[in-house]
């Protein structure tokens, strides 16, 4: 499978959570709601790693280590606050909301990994930011 799949994939798994968190957070603290999906993941997310039999632990760099720890905080960070806005708004205002990282991550391309950025990128960007704005507030 190419990359656009699995991006498709990604897209309607995350779009299925955003509903299945909705609902799951209706009578629990968002805090241990987030736990609670943490441990899910961590537990599937070995699974699926041992079962592919990858590379051993030792072979990764330290560097690559750093930048995987950080991702996790920010993935952390992310889950709180997002499940937080799914018990306090709606779902339907909430992930048009949470998909303005698309807009970040196209802006932090650039910046950082000095991405080249088209007028694709900027269409889209906008796009996908009115898309939000008009969600969140109508």
């Amino acid at each position: 499978m190419n990359w656009f799949i699995w991006a498709l994939l990604s897209a309607f798994f995350a779009g299925l959570t955003a509903i299945l968190a909705k609902v799951g957070v209706e009578h629990v603290n968002s805090n241990l709601a987030t736990a609670i999906r943490t441990v899910v993941i961590l537990i599937f997310a070995w699974s699926v790693a041992l079962f592919t039999k990858t590379q051993p632990l030792s072979s990764i760099e330290k560097r690559t280590w750093i930048f995987l720890i950080l991702s996790g905080f920010a993935t952390g960070l992310s889950w709180l606050c997002y499940f937080r806005a799914l018990q306090l708004g709606e779902a339907s205002r909430v992930a048009p909301v949470d998909k303005l990282s698309v807009v970040i991550a196209i802006a932090l391309a650039a910046i950082f990994l000095h991405e080249h950025m088209t007028w694709h990128h900027y269409v889209g960007g906008l796009l996908i930011f009115g898309g939000a704005v008009v969600l969140a507030y109508a």
